[in-house]
């Protein structure tokens, strides 16, 4: 004789390891063999046998232990393998043994305990829940909830109580916890979760808790989500508590508006707006956010201004929008403290100091859009590449082919400046910008610069988009313009002090600086560096090396000048302390290259695309300043050189899911063609 386990499916999974079946497959030399059936039920700690079974067998399934895969489902088949397994054996009679599941076993044997329990047959405990009473199997209960099984086998007086009254926990929730240990059913509802999640907690219930989280998370909106957050903490659901702040984190602009926001105290306040995750456009809705908390009851919490105010990123805030602050708020004017703490922040970015404070970094998905470029004619894709999942997706198509343009990301939208397009029939350079609604995925007008800037370069300082230098025809400018988003508004700014096609720009501590390019004679390798305050263009220190159409960023305190062309591609990068105004020369990228685009993300710099003097590159190469070292990155979809890009913060590639855009102040070198003739070279 041998012994086989049975594993139970098509039931509850808190319910399996309650009963173990035994099966005892007996075989004997005559025709005839039969098929007996104990079943042992041991729940909790009580342990017996429930009941002796030798009829028909019910829908069976092997499990383990067979080659036969006709044994499956079918009691004669089990007889018939082990009849066959035997006769090829030996002429002996031999046991086999097999392991089956009975499908529904313990969904029957429940629905009979429960309904063993609503005609009060064999229960051994009454539960008083205020004015109710519930009688329940001990047995069934300790085996649901560990805290029962501590109350009735831990040695506690309960252990011997026929009554036990409960504290905490309303008749409602009772009902439908015990009705849940003997079914494994729970419906939860919005009048209901709050008391049965508190219930389940305290007696322990896993499985109910999850189904309270799962309901509240898909209960999650801005005028709910942090009451839910602050609920989870306190019941210790720990995922879905990570899950709502990370909901307030990326709706932070929604949930300031709730009434939910308006209650909350001043130390809940400061530790939401610490947050590095915030997903704001710019500081200013933190900024503002804070002022509204402060006047939904100003006179308690005025005095609390200071604290509060120093859990915003003051150093953020365009000076403008400071100064206005410092001379016209009211909430100010009446903290001298907080008031002298704006005007030192004034006076630092005024001066241009570098600040400590590190910008916000939400917790969200990253996008790099590039656009436009030149394959053989100028091109009007615009792609978006994912960080997090390492992939390209196609995007609405700009709406007239460019290369040689600027793109920059602001206050939620991307931007395509200038440019040229190169197309059969087309060869003319562009004033046109363009703006890109990452949300709806469409491209509408703004208004053209004051004239046309192909080879431009583009960075966003102060919330305001720089366009700087580029060409006309055989035109270079020197001349410079600043955008004001809000107002759909170009103004022009002193020039620089020399025309600059192909020219790089980036932004460090409030100056814009403006990097090589060319005037129609000779590469630059000067330098020039704008000063907002006094609208004012100075010379600093030089690079090593004249080129035009290299890619240049800022990270920290340091600008990277990539690669470029001086009459060959280079692949060489130089490195401008802005501190110590001094150059350096660091690791080259592995191939040479001109007209790229790079952007920063994480820390590193991503080299896309380019020229290299023989084909046009979708290669894209990864650098890491704290190693000094170039890695390979994935592809562009297709070679091209004179595009542009930028990072955004995003859901995807789409944005399906709404409102979770910021703005990141990319800056960026672009390169494209350099006249209106066809024949040009759009690489140099």
């Amino acid at each position: 004789m041998r012994v086989g386990f049975f594993v139970l499916r098509g039931i509850p999974r808190r319910f399996r390891g309650l009963i173990t079946v035994l099966v005892v497959i007996r075989k004997n030399c005559r025709p005839n063999c039969y098929l007996r059936v104990i079943c042992v039920a041991h729940i909790g700690f009580f342990n017996g046998i429930m009941f002796f079974l030798n009829r028909n067998w019910p829908q069976l399934e092997v499990m383990d232990g067979d080659d036969d895969s006709t044994c499956y489902n079918n009691p004669r088949y089990a007889t018939e393998c082990s009849r066959n397994m035997s006769s090829q054996s030996s002429p002996n009679c031999e046991q086999v043994d097999m392991s089956f599941m009975m499908i529904d076993y313990l969904k029957d044997v429940m629905k009979a305990m429960d309904m063993m329990r609503s005609h009060q047959m064999l229960t051994d405990v009454t539960l008083e829940v205020g004015a109710e009473h519930y009688n329940a199997h001990r047995v069934v209960l300790a085996a649901a909830s560990p805290y029962f099984k501590a109350m009735f086998t831990g040695g506690l007086k309960e252990c011997e109580m026929s009554r036990v009254k409960l504290q905490g926990i309303s008749p409602t929730a009772m009902h439908k916890l015990i009705s849940f240990m003997y079914t494994g059913r729970i419906r939860v509802t919005e009048n209901t979760v709050c008391q049965l999640l508190a219930a389940a907690t305290m007696l322990q219930v896993p499985n109910v808790i999850q189904a309270c989280c799962d309901f509240l998370e898909r209960q999650l909106d801005p005028s709910n989500a942090i009451g839910i957050a602050h609920f989870a903490e306190q019941h210790g659901c720990l995922e879905l508590s990570k899950k709502a702040n990370q909901y307030i984190e990326r709706r932070f602009i929604q949930i300031c508006r709730e009434e939910e926001f308006l209650q909350l105290s001043a130390n809940q306040l400061i530790q939401l707006i610490r947050k590095d995750e915030l997903n704001v456009q710019d500081e200013k809705e933190v900024y503002n956010a804070v002022l509204k908390w402060i006047k939904y009851d100003e006179d308690t919490r005025n005095r609390k201004m200071e604290d509060i105010l120093s859990a915003v990123r003051c150093q953020f805030l365009p000076p403008k929008f400071l100064n206005d602050q410092i001379q016209k708020c009211d909430v100010i004017k009446k903290t001298p403290a907080c008031k002298e703490y704006l005007t030192k922040i004034f006076k630092d970015l005024t001066l241009h100091v570098r600040t400590a404070v590190k910008e916000r970094t939400p917790n969200i998905p990253r996008v790099i859009y590039v656009a436009g470029g030149y394959f053989k004619q100028s091109l009007d894709i615009l792609e978006g590449f994912n960080i997090d999942d390492k992939t390209w997706i196609k995007l609405d198509r700009l709406i007239v082919p460019r290369s040689g343009l600027g793109c920059a990301f602001l206050k939620g939208h991307f931007y395509a400046v200038g440019g040229r397009n190169n197309t059969p029939g087309n060869s003319y350079d562009s004033d046109w910008v363009d703006r890109y609604n990452p949300i709806l995925d469409e491209w509408m007008p703004c208004h053209p610069m004051s004239c046309p800037r192909n080879r431009v370069g583009v960075a966003v300082m102060d919330g305001l988009l720089y366009a700087v230098g580029g060409g006309e025809c055989t035109k270079y400018h020197n001349s410079v313009e600043c955008y004001d988003p809000e107002m759909d508004k170009w103004t022009v700014v002193k020039p620089m002090h020399y025309a600059r096609l192909a020219v790089g720009v980036a932004v460090v501590n409030r100056l814009l600086y403006a990097i090589g390019g060319f005037d129609g004679t000779i590469r630059h390798c000067s330098v020039e560096c704008y000063h907002p305050e006094n609208d004012e263009w100075t010379m600093i220190p030089p690079m090593y090396t004249e080129r035009s159409g290299a890619g240049v960023c800022a990270m920290d305190k340091y600008i990277y000048v990539i690669g470029g062309y001086n009459g060959l591609q280079l692949n060489t990068v130089e490195r401008y302390d802005t501190e110590k105004q001094v150059w350096d020369f660091v690791s080259s990228m592995k191939i040479q290259r001109s007209a790229l685009s790079v952007t920063v993300l994480d820390g590193r710099i991503y080299a896309m695309g380019g020229y290299d003097g023989q084909e046009f590159l979708q290669d894209v190469e990864i650098y890491d300043p704290t190693t000094d070292t170039w890695t390979e990155g994935i592809p562009l979809p297709s070679g091209r050189s004179g595009h542009a890009s930028a990072v955004c913060y995003g859901s995807n590639c789409n944005t399906q899911e709404r409102g979770l855009l910021m703005e990141t102040e990319p800056s960026l070198a672009v390169g494209a063609p350099s006249s209106c003739s066809p024949s040009t070279s759009y690489y140099k």
